[in-house]
């Protein structure tokens, strides 16, 4: 019989393991090496929420100056806020991946401070560079306490210093629906703030004059938010053919005067030469003012000669009034405590509150948009013109027809529901494609021939939307000569979805970099039933004691079967 030597066989043995040991290091040098050469990411979320969209990649990697994020979501703040924290910081970290250095952020407790009123002075100081506090109220085994968050951040670009609202507000949603919207949105405020910081040259935007559009004072709020993004001025036709030839994008707000057929055939051309227009047109005419002054008036049409035209591109804006059970409250006299009046609010039928119900980037996750006296709209067929609706009224709504009486007796008394018996009307729509031109079959030969005029009857791609009421852009402006922010409402001081839904109108509009895409972006809440969580503590200690037992039970049949094993 052959003797073995168990010198040798060990030796062997450790030779092999010695052999695969630089194998292992070999193969991790080698994958260190093609790392750094090559990157790549792998999300397996399910809803890919770490995934960067690659307009945000390009922002982030074409950064030339460090962007530094200040943000206050930090101390004793309740854990729906905390997962907006991590979410942040989630996805500041995946911004740095490409941005490099060029991103920094911290957290800050605003409340750090023990002094009240060096505490307060912080909380001025943050509101008056553009945060919104958030006053929350919680309560835990019977007892009540209050928090102040600023749920936002200060972001500093060289001298710049821009204020970024994490937290998204939406009329009717609960606290949680909320905070995920937020989350769900924090990619497209990030990268919207890196775009506003770091465009070079932008578009420019003119809003229309010369028809009795909208005042300076009205348009100011809007003009200010667009001016972050867009060269913003205003512009007069005036029947000169290039006078709309440097604006990439136009707003005809709230038009009170016809239009002649020189200015309509020079904006005709204007979007067949691929411009882009945003229509906020009132058929009716009626005002607050006015009805405030006599109780009771009759709203008529508005003759602004663009119906053709407007029907040509495919839509038709409706010689008629809306009304919504879901509408904004407008103050009302109820009676008199000793000389003063005593004023309740009520909801007024006139101004709907339009929550959008589509999904389209331009309207996902807004909050209400207010309206006033809006009228409907119809698309119209048309060839190689896309439609889709993105405002629509409530479940509850009707349409009055002219002449409409309006009177504000109607508050006096519940409305009946069987009146209220339309549902989701249009009453706004975008419209993308190439248009035919208003004026086709129209001009004489001279004037389609004439180089100077240049007149095309076919457009480029372009896009185009029409909404049904000039308000919608409108700030109020009091007697005393007071601005009002866009979408502010005085009376109940409700911060409604208008400032942000123009923007994304505008940004849908002319904005090349995909980046409002990123608002179609949603994640799935995932939350733990509150009837099911109440004994809180058995839960606590069943994830803590349960592991543990189930790793002994494991190790004592292991062992068991190793006792019975070698027992043989």
């Amino acid at each position: 019989m052959k003797e073995v030597n168990p010198f040798k066989s060990s030796s062997k043995a450790a030779r092999k393991s010695v052999l695969k040991l630089l194998l292992a290091a070999g193969l991790l040098i080698l994958l260190n090496i093609v790392s750094s050469y090559v990157f790549f990411r792998l999300d397996l979320t399910s809803d890919k929420r770490y995934k960067l969209s690659e307009s945000s990649k390009q922002l982030a990697t074409e950064l030339k100056d460090v962007v530094y994020f200040k943000i206050y979501l930090d101390g004793d703040i309740p854990p729906g806020f905390r997962r907006l924290k991590n979410a942040t910081r989630e996805m500041l970290d995946e911004f740095k991946v490409y941005a490099g250095d060029h991103i920094e952020y911290e957290f800050v407790d605003p409340s750090a401070n023990v002094d009240d009123k060096e505490r307060n002075q912080v909380y001025k100081q943050l509101n008056e560079k553009g945060l919104t506090p958030t006053q929350l109220e919680s309560r835990e085994k019977g007892s009540r306490s209050q928090y102040l968050i600023f749920p936002g951040a200060i972001v500093s670009h060289g001298s710049q210093e821009i204020p970024v609202q994490l937290l998204k507000s939406r009329i009717g949603s609960n606290a949680d629906a909320m905070l995920n919207s937020s989350i769900e949105n924090l990619e497209f405020e990030i990268a919207t703030t890196l775009r506003k910081l770091s465009t070079p040259v932008a578009k420019r935007v003119g809003f229309l004059r010369g028809h009795g559009e909208l005042n300076t004072r009205q348009i100011t709020d809007a003009a200010r938010a667009l001016s972050d993004f867009y060269r913003v001025d205003t512009v007069n036709i005036e029947g000169k053919l290039g006078a709309l030839s440097e604006h990439e994008a136009l707003i005809i707000a709230k038009p009170q005067e016809s239009f002649s057929e020189k200015d309509k055939f020079i904006l005709d051309q204007y979007i067949m030469k691929g411009g882009k227009v945003l229509w906020l047109i009132d058929k009716m005419q009626i005002s607050m003012d006015s009805l405030m002054a006599s109780n009771t008036n009759v709203a008529l049409p508005l003759e602004l000669n663009l119906d053709d035209q407007l029907f040509n591109y495919g839509v038709r804006i409706n010689n008629d009034l809306l009304m919504d059970l879901q509408a904004a409250p407008i103050p009302v006299v109820t009676g008199y405590v000793g000389n003063q009046p005593k004023q309740d609010l009520f909801p007024w039928y006139y101004f709907p509150l339009l929550t959008p119900q589509s999904k389209h980037p331009v309207v996902n996750n807004l909050n209400a948009i207010k309206a006033e006296f809006i009228s409907s709209l119809d698309t119209i067929e048309t060839n190689s013109v896309k439609k889709t609706i993105l405002l629509t009224s409530s479940e509850f709504s009707r349409v009055q027809m002219p002449p409409a009486r309006v009177s504000l007796n109607i508050l006096e008394s519940e409305p009946d529901p069987k009146l209220f018996n339309k549902k989701q009307i249009p009453v706004a729509v975008l419209l993308e494609g190439n248009f035919r031109s208003a004026f086709r079959n129209r001009i004489p030969q001279e004037i389609r021939d004439s180089p100077e005029i240049d007149y095309s009857e076919n457009s480029a791609f372009t896009k185009m939307i029409v909404i049904s009421d000039g308000d919608i852009i409108a700030s109020h402006v009091s007697k005393r000569g007071t601005i009002f922010p866009l979408g502010f409402d005085r009376y109940t001081q409700q911060n409604y979805g208008n400032k942000n839904f123009i923007l994304n109108c505008m940004d849908y509009l002319l904005d090349e970099t995909g980046i409002l895409e990123l608002r179609g972006k949603e994640f799935k809440m995932r939350m733990l039933d509150p009837t099911k969580v109440k004994d809180a503590g058995m839960l606590k200690w069943m994830n803590v004691i349960l592991p543990v037992l189930l790793i002994a039970v494991y190790g004592l049949i292991r062992n068991a079967m190793r006792r019975r094993k070698y027992a043989k």
